[in-house]
C-alpha cells in the first residue's frame, strides 16, 4: 500500500478575480489546521500575438513598447498587493498569525496550467487549490485552466466553489 503523505505544503493558485479572496481564506484556514505553508501563485498569461501586433502597430518607439509589456506584471503585482490587503484587512486581528502561514507570493508569466503544475512539482507541493469562476460551477463548469490541471496533477487537487452568497450579494 503507498503512504499517503501529510499535506503541509498547499500551493494555492489564483486568477486575482475579486472571489479570489474567499478561496485564498479557505487555503489559509486549511494551512492552519494541517499546520502547513500556503504559497500563493498567479499565473500571468503571455501576451498574445495579436496583442503584440497591435502594440507595434499603435506605439512605435520600442522603449515604449518595452515598458508597456513590463506594465502587464508590475499591474499584476498591484492587484495581487491589493487582494493581499483586502484579505488581511477582512482578517479577524486576533487571527493576525495566521500571516505566518504565507510561505511565498509569486507572479509567474506563463500558459497558467502549465505554470501550476510546473511549481506544483518545484515546491514539492503536496496539495493544489483553486477557486472556481464567480458564477460557479453552473456557468462554466470548472473552466479550462482547473480542468487542465486537475486532469494532469499528480497530487490532490481542490476546487473552491465561490460562495453563493456571495453570488447573491453581487445581483
Amino acid at each position: 500500500m503507498v503512504p499517503i503523505k501529510p499535506v503541509k505544503t498547499l500551493l494555492y493558485a489564483t486568477d486575482l478575480s475579486e472571489g479570489s479572496i474567499y478561496a485564498l481564506r479557505y487555503a489559509v484556514r486549511l494551512a492552519e489546521t494541517l499546520d502547513g505553508k500556503v504559497h500563493v501563485l498567479h499565473a500571468l498569461r503571455p501576451m498574445s500575438e495579436e496583442a503584440r501586433i497591435t502594440l507595434r502597430a499603435y506605439v512605435t518607439d520600442p522603449a515604449l513598447r518595452a515598458a508597456a509589456i513590463q506594465d502587464r506584471m508590475q499591474t499584476a503585482r498591484e492587484v495581487m498587493a491589493e487582494r493581499q490587503k483586502t484579505f488581511w484587512d477582512e482578517t479577524d486581528p486576533e487571527k493576525a498569525a495566521r500571516r505566518d502561514r504565507i510561505a511565498a507570493i509569486e507572479i509567474i508569466e506563463g500558459n497558467p496550467a502549465e505554470v501550476i503544475l510546473r511549481h506544483a512539482v518545484d515546491l514539492d507541493a503536496d496539495m493544489i487549490l483553486m477557486g472556481s469562476h464567480e458564477h460557479g460551477f453552473s456557468h462554466t463548469f470548472l473552466g479550462t485552466v482547473a480542468t487542465r490541471v486537475m486532469r494532469r496533477s499528480r497530487i490532490p487537487t481542490l476546487i473552491i466553489p465561490y460562495p453563493a452568497e456571495a453570488e447573491r450579494s453581487r445581483r
